[in-house]
This record gives structure tokens, C-alpha cells and sequence, in this order.
């Protein structure tokens, strides 16, 4: 508080979030933050691609999703379409209260199946397991095609023709 009794907003060092001083702060903090999240899950995406892949089919899939180097908290498989969205293929909902119970990933039951598939559905979801809200759509089709040595292109193609067989695209 200054002389005047009014509130003063100052930040110093790494912790800038806002300042009015220096707007631009925030934005180029968020940049770099955004670019150093990206190339990290691009590099374990290779790390993932190496160990596992080309072709990631069920029982691969199964023993990545148990590889903690890999996947940061365990994830269950479920074949369940009720707490999907319309049109949504899959979708990692937490166990608990924190990310450490871990995650049911719920994938529609038509692709129950094509299980040698399902890996480029469950890919899709893994960033926001490993990464929580900090990842992007954008994100995880780059990690998704990193993994299976696609290009990003092929990688959102082949999810667009499997997203296609559910349908339901329109809005409710």
C-alpha cells in the first residue's frame, strides 16, 4: 500500500502474471511456456514412438498405459459411450480428486471392435492426462502422430474417419 492508501501491483522476477507497467509480459511468458510444453510432449512422443510403436495395436497400448515413464497416472480402458458427448469418441475422466487416482479413459464401444484402432483414439487423450488443462487440441494430434510416426495430417485423417462412424457431429 502507498502513501495514498492505494494497492500497488508489483511483480518482479519469474512469477510476472500481470503487471500494468509491462503488459506484455504476461504474453511472452505464456509463449515461451507454450513452446517448452510442446517440445517436451514431442520428445515424449519419441521417447514413446522408440519403445513402443511404430504400430501401437491393443496389446501395446495396454502396456504403455502401465509404463509410468510414459503415462504420468494409471488409466483404464472402458468401452462405455454414457459419459461421452455426442459425437465424442473418447474421453479421460479422473477416478478422484487427484490426478494420482488416475483416469478411465471411456472410448465409444463401437470401436471395442477395432482394437488394433483404438490406440489413435486413446493417444488423443493421453496429453490431457499427462498434461491436464494445460494441453490444446493442436497438441494432442501433434502427439498422437509423433507416437505412431505420422505425419500430423494422416494422424487427423485416420481420427476424422474413425470420429465419422459415430455420427452424431450436430449439436443438441
Amino acid at each position: 500500500m502507498n502513501a495514498n492508501g492505494k494497492i500497488e501491483r508489483r511483480f518482479f522476477g519469474p512469477t510476472v502474471l500481470c503487471s500494468e507497467r509491462f503488459p506484455m509480459a504476461r504474453r511472452l511468458h505464456n509463449e515461451e511456456a507454450r513452446q517448452n510444453l510442446s517440445a517436451q510432449m514431442a520428445t515424449q512422443g519419441a521417447e514413446i514412438h522408440n519403445r513402443y510403436g511404430p504400430e501401437i495395436g491393443w496389446s501395446a497400448l495396454k502396456r504403455l498405459l502401465e509404463d509410468r515413464s510414459c503415462v504420468r497416472y494409471p488409466c483404464e480402458i472402458r468401452f462405455d459411450s454414457a459419459p461421452l458427448l455426442p459425437g465424442e469418441f473418447a474421453h479421460p475422466v479422473p477416478r478422484g480428486n487427484v490426478p494420482e487416482d488416475g483416469y478411465i479413459i471411456y472410448v465409444h464401444p463401437v470401436y471395442e471392435t477395432q482394437l488394433e484402432r483404438v490406440s489413435y483414439l486413446v493417444l488423443h487423450q493421453l496429453v490431457w492426462v499427462n498434461y491436464g488443462a494445460s494441453a490444446e487440441a493442436d497438441d494432442a494430434e501433434a502427439f498422437g502422430a509423433v507416437v505412431l510416426g505420422l505425419s500430423r495430417e494422416d494422424y487427423f485423417s485416420a481420427l476424422c474417419e474413425l470420429a465419422g462412424q459415430l455420427g452424431g457431429d450436430e449439436l443438441v
